[in-house]
Order: structure tokens, then sequence, then C-alpha cells
């Protein structure tokens, strides 16, 4: 038994070591296959939580965005260029005057004795020698012109004429069916930004309407904000307040190389005002793809608020708009458009500032021009307002705009417009009528001066406009022509256009314009552009004041208180950035 034990104690012992090994080699080799398993296994998990961490970041990033973000920006940037030339820019001022009740009031004496020098009536005849004895002889009887200086004519030539337009467009989404819209704009030419003109024309005269189309500084005006609320109780009814979206609509917009950027049609329509639109989606009802209606209203003129209202002066009432615009075809390839719209209580201006030019002071206001005389180089700034409502006006187009799947566009539209004149008028004449003048004495007595008293007629007046053109593909980009008219009493509200020599669509008289459009990518694009003005009638872009023939002007058989531009050419090149 002890042999049989000690011989099995000898044998185990024998033999583990080589046992111990194998298995502990075994051993091993599993446990670091299963290290390099676990290894590989925590980099994967490793990766993916990384990507998942870089998607929780993104997801947050864009769920921020839209819970805290809803506002979305972008723009357009544009640098132009212009090279300005006048031709036989006329200054002959004169006004009609009321002979006939100036000398009824000179012989009741109430202007001063005529033989004494001293007197008002004196002063006056002794610096109008020829008038004095044209009318002491008799000559001057009714209403007839009466020339206020000598007539000059003269070329002006503006070689470079730099600008640079900014504008930041807002959107958001407030709700389902309710978004907001807005524009900020700075409009400005190279090394001015006193935002104030002289008042050298109608264009010169920067307001409410046209702040966006005039060059008036470094600073950024809200050229629209409105809100839209659409499928109002589940309806085809939509609603928008605010500060309207009316520049740059059909068929203008092509010139601008952009999509249609307003409601009403931009041949009569280019002018910033406030309001709200009350529209249908007729094409539910009708089948008539895009078919909508309109109706819109607003406000040109705030007659009372900050015009010394509390003083009890006023004269002046609120300007109220109001008009339907229907789309009545609007199918991506043809687009039709109606319009109609009506201004009442138009007044003879709007509120702005203006530098009163020298020259018009030294007829309107001979004893501030003594001391003005002794400053050349200054002009005085003053706020200016309407002196009084002179009658109500109506608008109405038809616009038609081809666009073919090929890049080829051709647009012509046709716009009327009706002045009715009330008789009234202020110193720049009443709704498309020239003022009668008469005499009356300063406050103090010391001084004859002339004032408007009346309108020369009360009658309406009717013009019309034609705006025609095309765009087609051309090597590197597009090529455009267009051609518009004006009549002698075409009176559209566009005065917002930005084109330097004033809106080409408010023109009485011919415009052509040529250009080249470069595309340098998607969002830029460089414009070569020529537009030549042939004037036949004053006034355009004012419906204050009779318009008479340019020639007439010229040959000094017409007046005009402001000067008068026979031809004019502008050729300018720009880029465009959009962002």
């Amino acid at each position: 038994m002890r042999t049989l034990i000690s011989l099995a104690v000898a044998s185990a012992l024998g033999f583990t070591p080589l046992l111990f090994t194998s298995q502990a080699l075994a051993a091993d080799a599993t446990a670091a296959k299963d290290q390099a398993n676990i290894e590989r296994l925590q980099q994967k998990i490793d990766e993916l939580s990384e990507e998942l961490a870089d998607l929780d970041s993104r997801v947050n990033k864009a769920e921020r965005h839209t819970a805290l973000d809803r506002i979305s920006f972008s723009g357009d940037f544009r640098t132009r260029v212009h090279s300005l030339h006048y031709r036989d820019v006329t200054w002959n001022p004169g006004i009609k005057m009321n002979f006939d009740d100036f000398g009824r009031r000179a012989m009741a004496g109430e202007y001063g004795d005529p033989m004494d020098p001293t007197s008002p009536l004196g002063k006056m005849m002794a610096a109008n020698p020829d008038m004095a004895a044209a009318f002491m002889g008799g000559q001057l009887s009714g209403v007839m012109p009466w020339a206020l200086g000598s007539k000059n004519t003269y070329d002006i030539d503006n070689d470079l004429f730099y600008t640079t337009r900014l504008r930041l467009d807002i959107k958001a989404n407030v709700w389902d069916n309710v978004n907001f819209a807005g524009r900020l704009s700075m409009y400005k030419n190279w090394g001015d930004s006193t935002g104030v003109q002289v008042f050298d024309s109608w264009r010169s005269f920067s307001m409410d309407g046209t702040n966006s189309g005039n060059t008036s500084g470094d600073w950024l005006r809200v050229e629209r904000a409105y809100f839209d609320w659409k499928n109002i109780g589940g309806s085809e009814f939509y609603l928008s307040i605010g500060r309207r979206p009316s520049t740059y609509g059909p068929p203008s917009h092509i010139r601008e190389n952009e999509q249609r950027g307003g409601t009403p049609s931009g041949h009569l329509v280019h002018f910033n005002f406030d309001g709200a639109t009350l529209g249908y989606n007729l094409g539910e009802i009708t089948g008539i793809e895009g078919q909508v209606a309109r109706f819109c209203y607003g406000q040109g003129f705030e007659s009372q608020w900050g015009n010394g209202e509390l003083f009890g002066n006023l004269v002046t009432e609120d300007t109220h708009l109001g008009g339907f615009n229907i789309d009545v075809i609007n199918d991506g390839n043809h687009f039709v458009q109606l319009t109609l719209f009506g201004a009442k209580d138009i007044n003879d201006g709007f509120k702005g500032t203006l530098a009163f030019p020298n020259e018009l002071a030294a007829i309107f206001a001979p004893t501030m021009y003594q001391d003005m005389q002794k400053f050349d180089s200054f002009n005085f700034v003053t706020r200016v307002q309407p002196s009084g409502v002179i009658g109500d006006m109506y608008l109405g187009g038809l616009g038609y705009v081809y666009e073919s799947d090929e890049d080829f566009k051709a647009f012509a539209s046709l716009g009327w417009t009706r002045a009715e004149s009330n008789g009234n008028a202020g110193m720049f004449g009443g709704l498309l009528t020239d003022a009668t003048f008469t005499g009356k004495l300063s406050a103090d007595g010391s001084e004859l001066l002339m004032v408007p008293m009346a309108a020369e007629s009360d009658a309406a007046h009717d013009g019309y406009g034609v705006y025609i053109g095309m765009q087609m593909a051309a090597p590197f980009g597009k090529f455009g022509l267009e051609y518009n008219y004006g009549s002698e009493y075409w009176s559209p509200f566009t005065q917002a256009q930005d084109d330097p020599i004033g809106s080409k669509l408010a023109t009485r008289g011919h415009v052509v314009e040529a250009y080249y459009l470069f595309d340098v990518n998607p969002r830029m694009f460089i414009k070569l552009a020529g537009l030549y003005y042939d004037y036949e009638y004053t006034g355009s872009g004012t419906p204050v004041g009779a318009p008479v023939k340019v020639d007439e002007v010229l040959a000094g058989s017409a007046y005009s208180l402001l000067p008068v531009v026979d031809t004019a050419m502008d050729v300018n090149a720009s880029l465009t950035v959009k962002f």
C-alpha cells in the first residue's frame, strides 16, 4: 500500500510542471485574444460615442435655431458708377400773374402809393421797370405770364457718379400660417451722407415715399416691414399689414435681374407707403393657377401729427390710398396683372427737408437773400410741408409678362392716370395746372410779395404710359432692351426708383434702355447699361403744375420755376452680390 502511494505521489510530482505549463499557455492565448477583442470593441464604442456626441450637438443647434433663432437674414450689395450727361438744361423762371386782381388791389391803395419810391408798390415797380411800364400802359390784363429772370441754357456733365446700395432682407416664421418680412436699405453716393439735396428738381426732394430710392446717406432705413396672416380660419383669405412691399413690382423687376419684389404694377407704383392688404386666392375657386385678388389700403400723408396741429392753422388733409390689384394669371410662364388705384386728397407736396436754392431765394425771399449773398456757399435747410389739398388721382393698368423655360422674357404694360383738380394751388401749382399769383403785403407791411391765389384751371386731365421690353440669354449672361413713353399728363407713383436722373417710368417723353448682364456666379453679376431720356413735357415725376412743352421753354415762350431738361443720358456699370 505504502509502495503504491509512493509511486502515485512520485508520478504526480513528476508530471505536474508539464500539465500546468500547457494549461497556462492555453489560458494566456485565450486571454490575449479576448483582450484584443475587448480593445477593438472599446475603440468602436469610443468612435460611436464621438459620432453620437457630434450628432447630438448638431441636433441641439438645429433645435436652438428653430426655437430661438427664427429670424433669417439675406440681402444684396450693389456698387455702381454712372456717367451722367444733361443737354440743353434751361432755367427760365416765371409765374402766371392775375393782373386784374393785382390792378384792383393796387388801385385801392392796398400796396401803397405807386408814386412813392419807398412804398412796397413803388419798390416793386422800380425793380421791374418794363413790367411797370406795360402795366401802367394797360398792356397787362387777365392772367398773363410774368418773367422772373432771364433765360439761361447750358449742358451738364457728371462724368463719374458712384453709388452704393445695401439691402438686408429679414424673414421670420411666426406660426404655421403667419410670417413676417422686412427690408432695411442703405443707398448713398460716394463722399456724401448729408441726406439733404438742393431743391433743383422734384427728384431731389426726399420724402417718406421716396427715401429708399434717393441717395440719402450711410444709414439704414426701413423700406418695408409687414406680416402675412394666411388661410385665415381655414379659408383662402389672407391679411397683411405694415410698410408695404410696393417697390420693384412687375415688370420693372426684370431690369433689376431679380424675382418679383413688389405687389403692384411697377409701371404704376414704385413708392413706399404704410397700409394693409386683404387678399383672396381665387385660383382655388376658378381653377386658374396663381389667380389672386387683393384690396389694398394705405396712407400716403399725415396732415396733422407733427405739423403744428395745436396752433389750429392746418389747411391740408390726410392722403388715403386704395384700390385693387389682381393677378389674373400666374402659371410660371404667363403673368397677367390688372391694377386700379386711387388717391384721395392729394396735397401740393409731402413733408420733407431740402436745401433751399439761392436762385429761388433771390426771387421769393429778397430780404433773406440780402444776407445769403454774404455766404455764397451756404444754403439754408428747411423742413417743408404742403400748403393745401389740390385734388384726387386715379391710376389703372394692364400688364403681361411672358417667361419661357429657356430664359427668355418679354413684357408689355399699358398705364392710365387721371388727375381731378379742385382749383386750389400752392406756389408750384395745382393738380396738373399752374397757379395764378397776385400781390400781398408782408406782415409788417414793408414788402410786396407774390403769392398763389388759385389754380388756373380745375379741369380733369388723363394721361397714359406704355412700357415694353425683353430679356434673352446671351454669351456669359443676358441681354435686355426696354422702351417706355409717357404722355403730357402721365403721372404715375414711381418716384422711388433709384435712377439718378429721375424715375424713367415717370418720364413725360421717351426713354430707351439697353443692358447686358454678365453672370459671374449664381450669386453675383455685373451689369452694363445705358439709358437715354428724351423729355417732351416738363414736370416728369410730379403731379404739381401744368406740363408745358420742353421746346417752348427752350425757345423762351414758356416758363418754369425749376430747371428743365431736354435730353439726358446715363451710362453705368454695376457689380451686385447676393448673400
